[in-house]
């Protein structure tokens, strides 16, 4: 049975739709999904052949794009390629662009469509755990630089979010646990039942994703453009980015996320904003999703800096999203240097 969630943005609300064989029937119902105009399906190497190939042979005016995988393409040479395509395909101001993949790919091609033409319409179809209840809902876009994690982007909000969680059948394992990263952030942050390790089974993804899926909307709505608490969705994420930058991007966003929860966990005992019993609790629910929380070989001190580029850092002063317990993130300024690499280094700093 299709579940259908509204949301609410000051771009224009969009509906968000999950529903187990979804990708089966939109050939089917095109007028419904607003898909029967020009579409182009951009999707990367991986994804092409199980689910794209066969979703632009449904639609009545459809073409395949395929890019790279992984992070490494995130790029504005590979936007600069996408546009190149989109010409090629005939794709106007009417057309529509659909993101068929995960966060990579959504970010990309989001971006893409937010600037081609000045816009033309996004639908976002997320194939990852981690993009259907993160990256696909809340309109960030964007690409990477050299010099850090989407310095380049813009808010462009889907025209609608289509999520079919029997594709996650197929989902590596690796991958699925990297998703599960961005589901105990929301647990951390707002819903302490996405803790709840009985939940983290793909036989029950349906409520798995709409339950994380409600945190992220509840959060984007109050706060669309991200001048306040929508900054609490970057639990983790100040940590994360570094790791994955330090480790040329080897490392993948969920992995290195995992261990940001943890860092910040620690990082929050460690300024005293929480006792300590929250650092057992996300040692536990992290380990038990199968992911990452040291840092292993990689120095403390490179990680550190090269937080220097983060977009969360104004005036050159940090911001961390932390935790005072679960349920009650906020913000910290201009936490000290050696407490930040201590926590990386050795976990607790002695008080």
């Amino acid at each position: 049975m299709a579940e259908r969630i509204s949301v609410t943005s000051p771009d224009g609300d969009y509906d968000i739709v999950i529903e187990r064989g979804l990708l089966q029937r939109i050939g089917r119902d095109t007028d419904q999904f607003g898909l029967d105009s020009k579409v182009v399906v951009v999707t990367n190497e991986t994804v092409a052949p199980l689910y794209g190939e066969a979703l632009v042979q449904s639609l009545p005016d459809a073409t395949l794009i395929t890019i790279r995988d992984g992070e490494a393409y995130k790029t504005l040479e590979t936007v600069a390629q996408l546009y190149d395509a989109f010409v090629d395909a005939g794709l106007d101001r009417a057309g529509i662009v659909i993101a068929l993949g995960g966060g990579v790919v959504g970010d990309t091609v989001g971006f893409a469509a937010a600037s081609y033409m000045r816009g033309v319409r996004l639908v976002q179809m997320p194939t990852s755990l981690l993009a259907m209840v993160d990256s696909s809902v809340g309109g960030k876009v964007g690409v990477d630089l050299p010099q850090g994690k989407n310095l380049v982007g813009a808010f462009k909000q889907p025209a609608m979010v289509l999520i079919d969680p029997d594709v996650l059948q197929t989902l590596p394992p690796r991958q699925w646990r990297c998703g599960m990263a961005e589901v105990i952030k929301h647990g951390l942050l707002a819903d302490e039942g996405l803790l709840d390790s009985a939940l983290h089974t793909p036989e029950r993804a349906a409520e798995l994703v709409r339950r994380a899926i409600q945190v992220k909307i509840d959060v984007v709505e109050a706060d669309p453009y991200e001048d306040g608490t929508r900054a609490h969705l970057n639990l983790g994420h100040t940590f994360g980015h570094a790791i994955e930058r330090v480790t040329d991007y080897k490392m993948l966003h969920g992995e290195a996320v995992a261990i940001g929860l943890m860092a910040a966990a620690r990082l929050s005992y460690n300024l005293e904003l929480c006792d300590d019993s929250l650092i057992p609790v996300v040692k536990d629910v992290l380990e038990s999703a199968g992911l990452p929380i040291e840092i292993g070989d990689l120095n403390p001190t490179d990680i550190y800096e090269a937080m220097f580029t983060d977009k969360k850092w104004k005036h050159g002063r940090s911001h961390f999203v932390l935790l005072r317990g679960i349920g009650q993130p906020t913000i910290v300024q201009d936490v000290p240097r050696e407490i930040v690499i201590e926590t990386l280094s050795n976990g607790d700093v002695a008080r």
